[in-house]
């Protein structure tokens, strides 16, 4: 894990990025500060699906599109997997932006001894907890649930 303010000259954020929040913006705003190239990982559907146990509310084309859209994305590449050196030998990067829901875990613990191991630093994000896509997804489906009483 890296606590300076150091600049890399490629850096990678993942995630699903599904139903795109203001978490996800604040994630790839810090993260394109601290590099020269961002490259931003979008989870592909079949990952997702191992991932949270359900599809994605929208396909992996279409957040593709909104990611690339984003004019502080350089590039963007499809994530197939939670071990990011697949990723890193498609793509390489010197850095792994990621929220600190990961930070302390036993998926942070693997990811920084997976990234140590070729020489790519981990730097954790203040996750947004007021928005997240679980989140989303709950409240929608409350609502929807409400609208068909």
């Amino acid at each position: 894990m890296t606590i300076d303010r150091k600049t890399y000259d490629v850096g990678y954020a993942s995630g699903v990025f599904d139903m795109f929040h203001v978490g996800h913006l604040n994630l790839l705003r810090r993260a394109r500060h601290r590099c020269h190239h961002l490259v931003v990982g979008v989870a592909s559907d079949e990952y997702v699906e191992l991932l949270k146990g359900r599809p994605p509310v929208v396909p992996c084309d279409e957040r593709i599109d909104i990611i690339s859209a984003l004019g502080i994305v350089d590039e963007v590449v499809i994530d197939r997997s939670e071990d990011k050196k697949m990723v890193w030998e498609q793509r390489p990067f010197d850095v792994i932006f990621k929220g600190d829901d990961w930070q302390g875990t036993p998926k942070g613990y693997r990811l920084e001894r997976s990234m140590g191991e070729i020489g790519v630093d981990v730097v954790y994000y203040p996750y947004t907890r007021q928005t997240s896509s679980t989140i989303l997804r709950a409240h929608l489906t409350g609502a929807e649930l409400e609208g068909q009483l």
